[in-house]
C-alpha cells in the first residue's frame, strides 16, 4: 500500500471534485492508456490500471469516504485487489460502454437492440439527531417524496392491455447511424428520442412516463454513535428508473443538533463545571452530568480553574469500531456574585492575610508579575 499513488492524483483532480469531474477525467486516462490502444506497452497497461482502481473508488460514495478518512487501507479490500484486478480482462468494448455510453446513446443499464433502461436518480436527505440519539443510536420515520414506478402500467409507460412497440426508426436500438462523408456518426433516435420504443398508447396515470411522483415513508435505522457529517446509505430507496430500470439510492445525510451542556469531538464530550473558589482551594466532591447519568467527580484541592478531568468511556462510542471516548470535564472558578456587607468584609481580611503570607498563596501570580518586570525592564535596556 506505501507505493500507491493518491486516487486524486491518479485522475489529476481535486478532492472536493465532483462525479461529472471524475468520469471526464478518467475517460481521458482510459482513452489514453487502454491495453488495446497500446498493445505491449507495459508502462500504459499500469497506468489504465491505476486509473480504473482509482475511479472504481472514488465513484462509490462509500469506498470514497472511507478513503478520504482512512486512505488505501480503508479500502484495500474493496477496490479490486489492487491496480490491476480486473482492468486487464477488460475489452475496449467494454470501458468503451461503460465509460462513454452515455455520450453514443449506450450504457445506463441497457441492452443493444432494446429498449434504452436508465438507472433512477439517487436521492438526499437531511436528518437533524439530538446528540442523545446520535450517541445512543436509533430509528426513526422519514417520509420522502421522488419518482417511483406507476402502479396502473407496472412501469411500461403503456395504457394497460397495450405494450410499447418498437420503433421502426432506429430497430429498437435507440440510436440511429448517419454517414457523413468518411465518417459515420452514431445520434439519438429522433422518433422515440433514445427509448428503443414508441407508446402509441399512453398510460392515463403517468401519461407515457412510467413513473409518477410519489412520497414514501421509510424507516431508517441509525448506528450508534454517527456524527455530524456521516450519511446512511439506503439501497434502492432512490427514484425509480426509467423504463423499468433499477432505482437509485437514498442518502441519508446526518445533522446533530447542539446539546445545551456537552460538546462533542470526535468520541470525546467536553463539558464546563462550575465551581466555587472555595471547593477548589479546600478540595470537595461533585456530581457532574454523563450521557448514562450523574457520576461523583472528586475535586483536589488547590486546583486552578481551567484543569480538567477526564472521566474515562464516559464518552461516545465509534460508529467504526467498539471503542468509546471520553468525557472531559473542565473546572471553571465562578466568581461570587451579589455579595452582601458581610461577604465582603470577610473576603477584605481574607485579601489582606493573602498578602501578608507572601508569595507562597499565589505561585503563579508571583511568577506572572516577575515575567512582566523583567520584560519592560529589557525594553528599556
Amino acid at each position: 500500500m506505501a507505493d500507491q499513488r493518491d486516487y486524486y492524483e491518479v485522475l489529476g483532480v481535486s478532492k472536493n471534485a465532483d462525479e461529472a469531474e471524475l468520469k471526464k477525467a478518467y475517460r481521458r486516462l482510459a482513452m489514453k492508456y487502454h491495453p488495446d490502444r497500446n498493445e505491449g506497452d507495459e508502462a500504459a497497461e499500469v497506468k489504465f490500471k491505476e486509473a480504473k482502481e482509482a475511479h472504481d473508488v472514488l465513484s462509490n460514495p462509500q469506498k470514497r469516504a472511507a478513503y478520504d478518512q482512512f486512505g488505501h487501507a480503508g479500502v484495500s479490500n474493496s477496490a479490486g485487489g489492487g491496480p490491476g484486478a480486473g482492468a486487464a480482462g477488460a475489452g475496449f468494448g467494454d470501458i468503451f460502454d461503460s465509460v462513454f455510453g452515455d455520450i453514443f446513446g449506450g450504457g445506463g443499464g441497457g441492452s443493444r437492440g432494446g429498449s434504452r433502461v436508465h438507472r433512477g436518480a439517487d436521492l438526499r436527505y437531511n436528518l437533524e439527531l439530538s446528540l442523545e440519539d446520535a450517541v445512543s443510536g436509533t430509528s426513526v420515520k422519514i417520509r420522502v417524496p421522488k419518482m417511483v414506478e406507476c402502479t396502473s402500467c407496472k412501469g411500461s409507460g403503456a395504457k394497460k392491455g397495450s405494450s410499447p412497440a418498437t420503433c421502426p426508426t432506429c430497430a429498437g436500438h435507440g440510436q440511429v447511424r448517419m454517414q457523413q462523408g468518411f465518417f459515420s456518426v452514431q445520434q439519438t433516435c429522433p422518433q422515440c428520442r433514445g427509448q428503443g420504443k414508441i407508446i402509441s398508447d399512453p398510460c392515463g396515470s403517468c401519461h407515457g412516463q412510467g413513473r409518477v411522483r410519489d412520497s414514501k415513508t421509510i424507516s431508517v435505522k441509525v448506528p450508534e454513535g454517527v456524527d455530524n457529517g456521516d450519511r446512511i446509505r439506503l439501497s434502492g430507496e432512490g427514484e425509480a428508473g426509467e423504463n423499468n430500470g433499477p432505482a437509485g439510492d437514498l442518502y441519508v445525510h446526518i445533522s446533530v443538533k447542539d446539546h445545551p451542556i456537552f460538546v462533542r469531538d470526535g468520541t470525546d464530550l467536553y463539558c464546563d463545571v462550575p465551581v466555587s473558589f472555595s471547593t477548589v482551594a479546600l478540595g470537595g466532591e461533585l456530581e457532574v452530568p454523563t450521557l448514562d447519568g450523574k457520576v461523583k467527580l472528586k475535586i483536589p484541592a488547590e486546583t486552578q480553574s481551567g484543569k480538567l478531568f477526564r472521566l474515562r468511556s464516559k464518552g461516545v462510542r465509534s460508529v467504526r469500531n467498539s471503542s468509546k471516548g471520553d468525557l472531559l470535564c473542565r473546572v471553571v472558578v465562578e466568581t461570587p456574585v451579589k455579595l452582601n456587607s458581610k461577604q465582603k468584609e470577610l473576603l477584605k481580611q481574607f485579601d489582606e492575610s493573602m498578602i501578608n503570607g507572601g508569595n507562597k498563596h499565589s505561585p503563579q501570580a508571583s511568577t506572572w508579575v516577575d515575567g512582566v518586570k523583567k520584560f519592560f525592564d529589557s525594553m528599556t535596556s
